[in-house]
């Protein structure tokens, strides 16, 4: 019988490639962000509060805020699994970054449509 340990990130080619393109979709995001704030110029909160009152402003957000999740997983996912040893110790940190990350998108969400 041959017993496999989990060790190092050897997840290929497929988080190679959602690493460089949730860093597109960041970098996209933070140039049109950048273009709307500059036009609009918000002076305050109602100025904010109707600039993403529009659906699609909401949405861009949350994709962002999706994409940033997803590559700190896996950079963090990548981190723990090369240098944290002990399998408890790598799951229960693995186990609890999710928790964290998932927490913060439900969070994006009250936030984004609760405006």
């Amino acid at each position: 019988m041959v017993m496999r340990t989990v060790v190092g990130a050897h997840y290929g080619i497929k988080d190679w490639l959602v690493q460089r393109v949730t860093a597109v979709v960041m970098a996209v995001y933070s140039v049109l962000i950048a273009v709307v704030v500059i036009a609009c110029a918000p002076a305050g909160y109602e100025d904010w509060r109707a600039l993403f009152a529009s659906q699609w402003l909401r949405l861009a957000t949350f994709v962002f805020f999706l994409s940033l999740f997803w590559h700190a997983w896996i950079g963090v996912r990548d981190i723990l699994m090369d240098y944290v040893r002990p399998t408890a110790i790598r799951l229960s940190l693995q186990a609890l970054v999710v928790v964290v990350l998932v927490g913060y998108a439900g969070w994006a969400i009250q936030i984004l449509w609760s405006l």
